[in-house]
């Protein structure tokens, strides 16, 4: 499988690696998570510990925001295939780093490596599913990553709290799948043919004006995307609902309906994208205001289901559109720009809670409110600028697929 000249066809090998290695990202949030307060005690003794514990979440989305775009290029002007396969042993090697290091900074540094590692790899599975597939198929797979990573999230949960059993450190184990993914993407994928565009969109003038309102929005989607998995525990405290099992009850339902969105995708891509991306972000919106002026438990759960069923919608819609913008050969940046601008949101959604309530809990579903005003605001202009500056709705791709 190692002449690129030959004409390939993608099948089910390659379409399951890259929905995997999609998957790859969700460790670096929801693994480390519940660990965070037994690192806490454990470096409770050096110095800056109470800032750096919180930057062992944060910091690997923050570093994929950063270098997404360079990995876009790196994709565009080497090769999609060889950055996967360096993206995979480093994530591998920085992954498994915390098993045995004794130092807080370190383990700190580790983390910008496993960013570093999420860029590459989250850029070239996503680029290498457009040059693979084209039409409904592509987006078809483009659904079910947003599918496969939410549900990942629930087995990574599961998985990592039973190993956290034995220690903090044992659940970074899971990080040894780089071992298993590597050969298995040496064997089975292989470098796409690109060939010269045609059309408006030429390869080396890269489709700024277009696509710069979809990034936008994108990283609007990766803010609310990490709304109810940060917030929705604190929001039931204000209820008095504090055990353990209806608060993962809540966030499970939240999962389960961006699974349910995505999967709606599928069907609902024959319309036009604009009036999926306006029904998307007002679920959004409507799900978050609904959350903020929830009383009891039951209206929170609603509220998640419906919020759920927006952002499940939503991001395979964006990814889709970008795609449509863009020949083969700036697909890596076009994809580069996705990942940075949703990683992006997903570091700012904190930060922008924590602007609107000044670090009181009591001011939290004024946060919400905000937040979801922004997606029905967002929604609304869907509406009323249908074509967002002239761009493209319907989810053909100009360039060739293979």
């Amino acid at each position: 499988m190692n002449n690129s000249n030959a004409p390939r066809s993608a099948a089910w090998p390659q379409s399951s690696l890259l929905l995997f290695g999609s998957c790859l990202s969700v460790l670096a949030a929801v693994l480390i998570a519940p660990l965070l307060p037994a690192i806490q005690r454990d470096f409770a003794d050096t110095p800056g510990a109470a800032v750096l514990v919180p930057l062992l979440i944060s910091l690997p989305a923050l570093m994929v925001a950063l270098l997404a775009p360079f990995a876009g290029i790196i994709a565009d002007r080497v090769a999609r295939k060889p950055l996967l396969l360096a993206s995979l042993a480093l994530y591998t090697l920085f992954g498994l780093m915390p098993l045995w290091l004794d130092s807080l900074y370190l383990i700190v540094a580790s983390r910008a490596g496993i960013g570093l590692a999420e860029a590459g790899i989250m850029t070239c599975c996503t680029t290498l599913i457009g040059d693979y597939y084209s039409g409904a198929r592509r987006q078809r797979l483009l659904a079910l990553q947003m599918v496969a990573t939410s549900l990942s999230a629930v087995v990574i949960i599961t998985l990592g709290g039973f190993l956290g059993a034995d220690g903090w450190r044992t659940p970074f184990v899971l990080y040894a799948v780089g071992l298993v993914l590597l050969p298995l993407a040496a064997w089975l994928l292989w470098e796409p043919r690109r060939e010269k565009a045609t059309g408006r969109m030429q390869t080396g003038t890269f489709p700024w004006k277009p696509l710069l309102p979809l990034y936008a929005l994108t990283l609007l989607a990766g803010m609310s995307l990490l709304m109810v998995p940060a917030q929705a525990g604190y929001l039931l405290g204000l209820l008095g609902i504090e055990k353990p099992e209806l608060i993962g009850m809540t966030m499970g339902a939240n999962q389960l309906a961006i699974v349910a969105g995505a999967l709606s995708f599928r069907v609902l891509v024959r319309y036009r994208l604009d009036w999926l991306l306006l029904t998307a972000f007002a679920l959004t919106g409507v799900g978050a205001l609904l959350m903020a002026m929830a009383s009891v438990h039951s209206a929170v759960v609603a509220a998640v289901i419906i919020n759920g069923l927006g952002i499940g919608l939503m991001l395979p819609t964006l990814i889709t559109w970008i795609m449509a913008q863009v020949s083969d050969g700036l697909r890596g940046r076009a994809t580069g720009g996705f990942t940075s601008a949703m990683f992006a949101g997903q570091f700012l959604s904190p930060l922008a809670i924590l602007a609107v309530t000044g670090g009181a809990l009591v001011a939290l579903p004024k946060a919400i409110v905000v937040m979801g005003a922004v997606q029905v605001l967002v929604a609304l202009i869907c509406l009323g600028v249908p074509r967002l500056g002239g761009l493209a709705v319907r989810a053909e791709a100009p360039g060739h697929a293979h």
